[in-house]
Formats: structure tokens, sequence, C-alpha cells
């Protein structure tokens, strides 16, 4: 392959960083044909059917599984550090999902009924808890495998394997419905076992070859690990506040996480409501996840030189110009109804959908381990994933209750209104002070470290 073509071109530990984005592509069978294609749609009209409620139980179901994530997350984190089995427990939650995105296609058509309700949260509640966890730790290898040097680049590299394992999904699910003539959601549950599957075979790259590099940590034999990790919560937070600028970004990214959260989970059924159904809603999705990958990619080659705090801001524009253009579509719909409403408009968006996912991702995981030291990444990498899931906590759910109670039009003018926000708080974050700070922080620890002689 000419080396100006590959993306492992240049980086010392190729098969580590392989083996990590590995982990990014296998999931992606969850987080899109799951979150975001498939079962949002088969949980509103198969088993919930009943549009006055619909958009709430979905935004209170993946609530409740975020909110798991953000209470769990400070335990997990020290049960890791103690023990030195942060892999073992990213593979121990990934094997948990695919059993349980398997268990999916067990539900059946329930019309409402309380029972099927039921079953349909006892079952995705923790498939999506064990996922977005499991991100979690994902997130904390990246400083482990890349310098701050590439930190941008790696993280890219890891986002555009993901969009490449959607890409696969995507095709691969569109021609399984046009094959086996699937004519509706009822018919989707097949689907829930392949997900579960391509998870289930494609992360055994990250088992076989993705290190852990981690000791156990003496200090904590025998603590207790639910005080444990409240004391490191409590530090990381007091830690944090020493790092003005981190700070202030991570606020910044829960304010903006609300808006990108919203559009994981909402992307198929917005879709839907503006006509897009069936094999075009597969192939709009396929658009928007060509475009995201393509980004993906061309943010990793450019956001180190430009800086991680512009790349950002310019995604947030992008972000505001596309909830913007779909409240104006949702607005028109309204007025003139379903009929009038042209479609080429959504696919436009769509793009600009797919911009902003490619971008926004590894943008703010880069800009994040800038200003991290080095000794405290899984301290911060682990608030970062706190700080996206409790992100998801409240702007899903806001959205989904506001869509169902004000509209559609006002809750994209919600949707704008989070990346609005956002972009005005990142204003106050100076790059170059966040680097300093995580860069003195380090010096300070070698020089206290035994055997240093200086």
């Amino acid at each position: 392959m000419p080396l100006r073509l590959n993306p492992f071109h240049g980086i010392p530990n190729k098969r580590e960083v392989w083996a990590w984005g590995m982990f990014d592509l296998a999931n992606q069978s969850f987080t899109l044909l799951i979150n975001t294609l498939l079962f949002a749609i088969f949980f509103k009209e198969v088993v919930v059917a009943d549009e006055r409620i619909d958009d709430t139980l979905w935004s209170a179901m993946i609530a409740a599984s975020l909110a798991l994530v953000v209470i769990a997350s400070p335990v997990a984190g020290a049960i890791a550090d103690a023990r030195a089995i942060k892999k073992p427990i990213l593979l121990g939650l990934g094997v948990a999902c695919v059993a349980l995105t398997c268990s999916l296609a067990l539900i059946p058509d329930a019309h409402g009924a309380a029972w099927g309700i039921a079953l349909a949260m006892a079952l995705y509640i923790p498939a999506n808890f064990c996922y977005q966890l499991g991100e979690n730790f994902l997130a904390s290898f990246l400083p482990e495998i890349a310098t701050r040097e590439r930190m941008g680049r790696i993280s890219g590299l890891g986002w555009a394997m993901g969009y490449t394992g959607a890409l696969i999904l995507l095709a691969l699910t569109g021609a399984w419905m046009s094959f086996a003539n699937m004519q509706g959601p009822a018919d989707w549950r097949p689907l829930f076992i392949f997900a579960g599957l391509w998870f289930l075979l494609v992360m055994i790259p990250t088992a076989l070859y993705l290190p852990e590099r981690a000791h156990p940590d003496p200090r904590l034999a025998g603590q207790n690990v639910f005080i444990e990790a409240a004391r490191r919560l409590s530090e990381t937070l007091q830690h944090a506040r020493r790092f003005r600028h981190l700070a202030r970004f991570f606020l910044a990214f829960l304010v903006y996480g609300f808006g990108v959260q919203v559009v994981i989970f909402f992307s198929s059924p917005i879709a839907k409501e503006f006509g897009i159904e069936g094999a075009k809603l597969v192939l709009f999705l396929l658009q928007l996840t060509v475009v995201a990958g393509i980004t993906a990619i061309a943010t990793s080659a450019f956001q180190d030189r430009l800086g991680h705090k512009r790349t950002v801001r310019f995604f947030l524009i992008v972000w505001t110009i596309n909830a913007l253009g779909l409240a104006a579509m949702a607005n028109y719909a309204q007025a003139h109804g379903a009929a009038a409403l042209p479609q080429w408009p959504i696919w436009i968006i769509g793009n600009g959908m797919g911009i902003g996912l490619g971008g926004i991702g590894t943008a703010s995981r880069a800009l994040v381990g800038a200003f991290t030291p080095a000794h405290r990444t899984a301290e911060f990498f682990g608030l970062w994933g706190v700080t996206y899931k409790l992100a998801g906590c409240i702007g899903v759910l806001s959205f989904g209750v506001a869509k169902d109670t004000l509209g559609s039009t006002a809750a994209l003018l919600l949707l704008a209104g989070f990346f609005i926000t956002g972009f005005l708080i990142l204003t106050t974050v100076s790059q170059t002070e966040g680097v300093a700070a995580a860069k003195r922080e380090e010096e300070e620890w070698r020089q206290i470290q035994p055997g240093n002689n200086d």
C-alpha cells in the first residue's frame, strides 16, 4: 500500500492502535443498528404504538441507561485501577452487550401492552448500559497508545474505523432488507441477532492485541471500592477545578453533548417524520455515514495543526445550521402538511449531520487528551465519559418530552439552542493555557517521583 494511503503510516505501535480501533468498528453494530437505525423505530411502532407517548418512553429508557452509567463509572474505574483489569472489563462489557443485543429479537409485538414495554426496557437498558460504559473504558486507552502530538490523529483514526464498520453494516443491512423483503419494523428481529454477532466477532483483535499496561495499585488492596470511588470522584472534581480551562471545556461539552446525543438516538425517527423510511432510511444513514467517515479522516489530518478548540467551534457552527434547518422544515410541514414538504432538503441536511458527527467526537476527545496530564488520564477521561453520558441523560429526555408535548419545531429549536450555548461557553476556553497547565502538572509530578535526581 502506498505510504500516503496507509492511515497507520508513521505510527510506531500500529498493531495496538489497530486493535484499539477495531473495538470502535465492532460496537458500531450496536450504536448504529440498534440505537440509531432500527430499535428506536421498532420500539415506537411495534412495542409502544402510541404517538402521544412513544418519544417520551424512548427517551426515558435511554436516560435511565445513561444515568446508570454515570453512577457506575467511578466504581468501575476504581475496580479497574485497583486490580489492573481495564481490558477484561472492556471485553466483559462487550460480551454482555452482545448477549443482550441478540435477546432483543425475543421482544414480541406488544402494541402498547405494559408487559411488552417492560420487557423491551428490561433488555435494552442493560444493553445500552454495557455499550456506553464500554465506550468510557475504550477512550481511557487513548493516552496509553498515543502521544500528545499524535492524540488528534489517532483519535480520528479510531473514529474513522468506526465509520468504516458503519458503512459495511449499512450495506449489509440494506441488502438483507431487500433480499428478505422486510416490510416493516416487525420483520427486523433477525437484524438484532446479526448486530450482536458482528460485535462479538469483530472485537476479537482487541482481545488479542490491545495491551493492558496498568499494574495493580497496592495502596488499594483491601479498600472498599465504593468508598474509593467516592473519594476518587471528589478528588477528580477538585483536580479538574485546578485546570480552569479543562473544567470550562467540560461544561461546554456537557451542553453541546445534549444535542449530539439527541441526534444519535433520534436520527431515524426524525428522518421518518420527513418521509424517509424503509430502504430510503438505510440509504439516508448510509449517506450520512460516508460523509461522517470522510470527515473523521479529514479531521484527524488537520486538527493537530489547526487546533482542537477551533475544530470543535467549526463543527458546532455546522451543527447549529443543521438543527435550524430541521426546525424550519418541521415548521413548514406543520403549516402546509407533511405531503407538501419536499424531501431534498433533508438529504442535504443529512450531509451536514454527517459532517457534524464525523468531526465533533474526535475533536472533543483530542481536546480532553491535550488538556490532561499523563498521570491523570484515567481520572479525566473517566470524567469526560461521565459528562457525555450525563449529557445524554438530560438532552435526550428533554428533547423527547418537548417533542411529545410541544411538537417537533419547538424540540428542534431546543436542539439548536444546545449547540449555540455550548459554542458560547467554549469561547471562554484557551487551548494554549489548557495545554500549559497539563504540562506544568506533569513536570511537578516528575519532580516528586522516587528516583528523580533533579
